[in-house]
């Protein structure tokens, strides 16, 4: 196909991809030429036992889809109740790897990643059958007598590759979508959070049926080769520059894709609203996960008086929310790699933090303090990239016509937020600004409502998924228009045509 993932190995987390486009990247992808680190071993390809059972995955996969084995809706229900009752007997093992990868709490996993699967396999078993009836079509009086109607299609064997962040909830969600829509589907888990992709593969190889689902376990050479082959469809969660290069392995093979990214998402905070509040929700939404989430508020702009009258506020939720020694919060994740770590660490300029800042960072242990960036400019090298990680700069502007000209200056964002008092502002950013969702009062917690669609607009990707959204993203929307033979009432339309019946085809056009 000769389109190449090169990458090489980086501690913590076997191969890894990580580029100079991109260094934030999700997935820790790596573009171009191969890395000249000295700690990092040459990228393998994968040995031929290996390869050859990779290749028996897919064709294993294929051969079930071809057989029908996916495409009744009961034997789709029982799929997602043996994932359902798997997760549950898993919980603990999946615990323990997000803790280990990524300094998770057992609550914080709760929230942010089995119990968001939990709920959004509930809410497809619930309604499934309702989505899947065939839709009634108007098909209007030129093909009268007739009827019509629309059936959701499988798509047929599909890729999943997954990223680090939210190892579970972004691996599983949009598996639930692919199990719903009738699919096979070859799950890949980001080897950068090593301990979660087992734990993963474990519970996928145990509780779901092979012929439905099969995981490969690996880094750059694996997707590498993965990407090689005919998909019928290709979901892929990480960042723009390892999408292009996933649309461009997809359009060897016109495979549809669905490719969920990322970019800055902006805050705007209006006068005259609850402070407080509006920073514990900015601070929670921030600092959850250690800032590595794609919809983190990634900058925040107001007007300097708000910014004045906001900055303690700001303060004292961090404190509030992770007391004055983050580093023992069980509640403040870690940087998933040291290489990670010293891409964020490099953003922040301890002259500017009015929280946090370099002090008390440990490379070892991974842990880099909340901090927040007073008085940063547009040109900042902290505004150059999506931050990911625990950094959260404070902008000056004149107010909501200054903040939405910067935002429509910029790509368009996976989600923007707005805290204001004022409908009208409200209703100005809806209208006036282009991002994947827009979340007027909150931050983060929108996207775990089971049915809300989820997906970027733009650079931040194209596509959705959760609840109905993701069965539709895994099928084709297929008319299917039954028409008697008697009577013939499509003779009007065929030559040789006289004067009458033109006359009456052009009525019947009108």
């Amino acid at each position: 196909m000769g389109i190449i993932l090169r990458g090489s190995r980086g501690a913590p987390s076997a191969t890894t991809l990580a580029g100079p486009a991109a260094p934030h990247d999700r997935t820790a992808r790596t573009l171009g030429p191969m890395s000249t680190d000295p700690h990092r071993p040459a990228p393998h390809t994968p040995d031929e036992p290996h390869r050859t059972q990779i290749l028996a995955d897919v064709a294993a996969l294929k051969d079930s889809f071809a057989a029908g084995t996916t495409r009744g809706i009961d034997a789709r229900l029982a799929q997602l109740e043996a994932l359902r009752r798997g997760l549950r007997r898993e919980e603990p093992r999946l615990a323990r790897a997000l803790a280990e990868d990524l300094g998770k709490s057992r609550t914080e996993s709760a929230l942010t990643e089995i119990g968001v699967v939990s709920q959004e396999i509930a809410h497809v078993q619930k309604h499934l059958r309702s989505w899947l009836r065939p839709q009634r079509l108007s098909l209007g009086p030129m093909l009268a007598p007739a009827s019509g109607a629309l059936h959701r299609e499988p798509l047929g064997t599909t890729l999943l590759i997954a990223p680090w962040n939210y190892p579970v909830n972004l691996t599983l969600a949009p598996l639930i979508a692919a199990i719903a829509g009738g699919n096979t589907v070859l799950v890949k888990p980001s080897e950068v959070a090593p301990a979660t992709s087992s734990a993963l593969a474990h519970l996928l190889r145990t509780h779901l049926d092979p012929g439905w689902v099969r995981v490969v376990e690996g880094g750059v050479e694996e997707t590498t080769l993965l990407l090689e082959q005919r998909f019928d469809l290709i979901f892929y969660t990480g960042n723009g520059a390892v999408g292009r290069v996933v649309a461009r392995a997809a359009a060897e093979h016109l495979t549809p894709t669905v490719l969920e990214l990322g970019g800055k998402s902006p805050v705007f905070v209006d006068e005259g609203v609850d402070l407080a509040v509006a920073a514990r929700r900015i601070v929670w939404g921030k600092f959850t996960n250690a800032g590595q989430t794609c919809i983190a508020p990634d900058y925040l702009m107001a007007t300097p008086h708000t910014l004045e009258c906001l900055r303690p506020h700001l303060r004292r939720a961090v404190r509030a929310l992770y007391g004055a020694r983050p580093e023992r919060s069980p509640d403040y994740g870690r940087m998933v790699s040291e290489r990670h770590f010293d891409r964020v660490r490099a953003l922040i300029d301890d002259e500017t933090a009015i929280v946090g800042g370099t002090t008390g960072a440990d490379r070892g242990s991974r842990f880099l303090p909340p901090t927040i960036l007073d008085g940063a400019d547009w040109g900042d090298p902290v505004m150059g990239e999506e931050i990911f990680g625990p950094v959260l700069p404070l902008l000056a502007v004149s107010g909501p016509d200054e903040a939405i000209a910067r935002i429509r200056e910029r790509d368009k964002p996976l989600t923007a937020y707005v805290f204001s008092s004022r409908r009208a502002v409200e209703e100005r950013f809806a209208a006036e600004t282009s991002s994947g969702s827009l979340a007027l009062g909150l931050t983060l917690a929108h996207v775990g409502t089971p049915g809300m669609p989820f997906g970027g607009v733009g650079e931040s990707g194209m596509g959705a998924y959760h609840g109905r959204t993701g069965v539709e993203a895994f099928t084709h929307a297929k008319p299917v228009v039954r028409k008697p033979l008697r009577p013939d009432t499509l003779r009007l339309v065929y030559p040789p045509r006289g004067r009458v019946r033109r006359a009456l085809l052009r009525r019947l056009m009108r």
